[in-house]
């Protein structure tokens, strides 16, 4: 198993072509900063909603009843490390690259990293406030949401100071330029 990054479209029509490109750019996003936190296997599902969706979350889970850009939910730290599992279910897989630890080997949620969500329509306006192609921004929000599924955060200046830096490393290495 590797890396990887499963998608789904939640908005009105779906996803198109446009939504494809964005993919590819999210995939190589996902490569580089995987690669630079040392992160090499697992599974990282974005969905891609609308304002409402994200306000909906937003409401159920933060109790903020107004729409964000990007939330995350990690299986990897927190309470959601202690996720159990029935006995029936089997391994996520028979691959060669199975996980050395045999409780990892034995839980069928051990690939899955966490979900990230990001509000389209609030990515499109946010490139428009602040000069910089869809895609970068897309790509900003996808890189930080996958830094809060490794425990990054920024609840005080040094902490933003850190998980922003690596956030444009990734970005720069990508082409991903303001």
């Amino acid at each position: 198993m590797t890396l990887s990054l499963e998608w789904i479209d939640e908005r009105e029509g779906g996803a198109g072509e446009r939504e494809e490109r964005w993919i590819d750019v999210l995939e190589k996003l996902l490569k580089i900063a995987g690669e630079k936190e040392g992160v090499d296997r697992g599974i990282v599902t974005l969905t891609l909603t609308d304002e409402e969706g994200i306000r909906e979350l937003n409401r159920q889970y933060r109790g903020l009843d107004k729409p964000t850009d990007v939330l995350s939910f990690s299986m990897i730290e927190g309470e959601q490390a202690d996720i159990r599992y029935e006995e029936e279910y089997e391994s996520s897989g028979d691959d060669s690259e199975g996980w050395e630890d045999e409780v990892q080997a034995n839980d069928p949620f051990s690939d899955l990293l966490g979900d990230i969500v990001i509000s389209v329509p609030r990515a499109e306006s946010q490139a428009e406030e602040y000069g910089h192609s869809f895609e970068r921004e897309l790509g900003f929000l996808f890189v930080h949401g996958f830094l809060h599924l490794l425990g990054y955060d920024h609840g005080n200046e040094e902490e933003e100071r850190e998980m922003f830096a690596k956030q444009e490393q990734v970005l720069q290495e990508a082409g991903l330029t303001r």
